[in-house]
């Protein structure tokens, strides 16, 4: 019995050590649910944070794409600042726009080669002077009064011609003013009363002749003066006081005289195999339009076009246009017309070529470019007359293109594009001794029409700007044939 009671306390207390073991594990147990719920909560919320995260990246990305394309535009808009400075002499800046360091060094630099010769006239170049004329519409005779060594009167002494010198000088500008009294006389025969034969004026009796309105015209088209200027001249210089009105008037009156030569001209050009073509933006009624130009050797035609497309040369030319060859820059426009064959401008790569020399004076290759179209240049100048073939020229231009550019700047690699599209038109001055190798006789004629919107600003109408365009392709043409632009004007009066 006693060990059933012994063992029954063993029993006992050993549930009681396993429930105070049990009580442990609970409480344990709880300590570690309440570990787990707050390991739990947590994180739930670092979840949350990290969702929070996640969007605010997605967000930062979008904005760093955004961020990262306004850098690219920028970049691309700021590239034209990096390196050397764009001019005349290295891009297809005009002149006009150029800052005051860069028209200084466009005067002062070319981009001829030094040819080791001293500057001025060579060995054998004949000079230039003033030769005097046959006859001189007043002669002075100057002789000695006294003798420098004795003091008497030189007069009744014998004389002889040492030199002659011819001072020329202008006559007194003052207007000529000419009365012309128109008188009636009456038949003895039958009363009647008669005027001579000539144009009774309804207007006003004084009137300005052939040579004040020439003077204008000339002023305006070749001098490029603007209306103000003009009649400040004439009231300085003359003491005429022309209105700006008559001054239009007399513009236009040349202009309607020149229409038929107009015509001429423009018929002389669809004629011809050879045509150099340029365009320039001309403000007119406060409007960018174009100001057009088709030249030849002995023509020059410049017209108003109201946009840059080639419909302006379509609609002016036709199809003579099939027949011509076309000697422009790179302009895209010139290249969607129909031309026979086109010659692209030498003078526009050779500036190109000397802006990337500036860029990178590391390289070789845009000096090697450069070389090549200078020595094809020389060898049309050696043979002026001569065909030559152009194929080993265009060889050596397709191994400059063949390198790789890679490791240069992307200006290199556009240049070299550049050069291949244009490849076929790059030496066929080559072939044929009527093609010139530049566009520059283009350039110079239009660029007059530069000068005269800098100086007048713009035209303020149509009217005025094909006024000024006709009369400018009578002057240019005029001096193609050696003849004085003022002389062709005075002729259309």
């Amino acid at each position: 019995m006693s060990n059933i009671i012994r063992i029954f306390v063993s029993v006992k207390q050993q549930v009681n050590d396993i429930s105070e073991v049990l009580c442990g594990l609970s409480a344990q147990i709880e300590s570690m649910q309440k570990t787990i719920d707050s390991q739990h909560s947590t994180i739930c919320q670092i979840n949350r944070n990290g969702q929070a995260q996640l969007k605010k990246i997605k967000t930062l990305e979008r904005m760093l794409k955004k961020k990262d394309k306004e850098n690219a535009e920028l970049r691309k808009r700021l590239s034209k600042y990096e390196g050397p400075p764009k001019n005349s002499g290295n891009s297809n800046t005009p002149p006009s726009k150029e800052s005051m360091k860069d028209e200084i060094v466009r005067r002062t630099k070319s981009l001829r080669k030094p040819s080791g010769k001293k500057p001025g006239g060579q060995h054998g170049h004949k000079g230039n002077t003033l030769e005097m004329t046959a006859s001189a519409d007043r002669i002075v005779e100057e002789s000695a009064e006294t003798c420098d060594a004795c003091g008497d009167s030189l007069e009744g002494c014998g004389i002889e011609l040492d030199y002659i010198t011819q001072i020329i000088s202008l006559p007194e500008l003052k207007p000529l003013v000419t009365e012309v009294r128109h008188y009636v006389k009456v038949c003895r025969t039958c009363g009647k009363r008669v005027r001579p034969h000539t144009e009774r004026r309804r207007s006003n009796a004084v009137v300005y002749d052939a040579s004040v309105k020439g003077l204008v015209v000339y002023l305006s088209t070749v001098q490029f003066l603007p209306y103000n200027r003009i009649a400040s001249f004439f009231k300085e210089v003359f003491g005429l006081e022309i209105s700006q009105g008559s001054m239009v008037n007399w513009i236009n009156e040349a202009q309607r005289a020149a229409e038929p030569a107009i015509e001429k001209i423009k018929e002389y050009i669809m004629q011809s195999a050879v045509v150099g073509f340029d365009e320039s933006g001309c403000y007119c009624n406060k409007r960018l339009d174009w100001a057009w130009i088709a030249q030849t050797v002995y023509f020059t035609l410049v017209f108003h076009g109201k946009s840059r497309k080639g419909q302006e040369l379509e609609d002016r030319f036709g199809d003579s246009l099939e027949r011509m060859t076309a000697v422009t820059d790179r302009h895209s426009a010139y290249f969607a017309l129909h031309f026979l064959n086109h010659q692209v401008c030498l003078a526009h790569l050779l500036r190109e070529c000397q802006y990337l020399n500036e860029l990178d004076k590391g390289q070789q290759w845009s000096q090697s470019v450069e070389k090549l179209l200078q020595e094809a240049i020389h060898e049309r100048n050696e043979k002026p007359t001569e065909s030559i073939d152009p194929q080993s020229w265009l060889d050596r231009l397709d191994k400059l293109i063949d390198e790789n550019l890679s490791k240069l700047n992307e200006k290199f690699i556009t240049f070299k594009n550049g050069l291949l599209k244009c490849r076929d038109y790059i030496f066929n001055f080559l072939r044929d001794p009527a093609i010139p190798p530049d566009n520059n006789a283009s350039e110079r004629g239009i660029r007059k029409l530069k000068i005269k919107l800098k100086n007048s600003g713009c035209f303020r109408s149509d009217l005025g700007a094909d006024a000024f365009m006709d009369l400018h392709s009578i002057v240019e043409t005029s001096k193609k044939h050696g003849n004085s632009p003022y002389n062709a004007i005075l002729a259309l009066f």
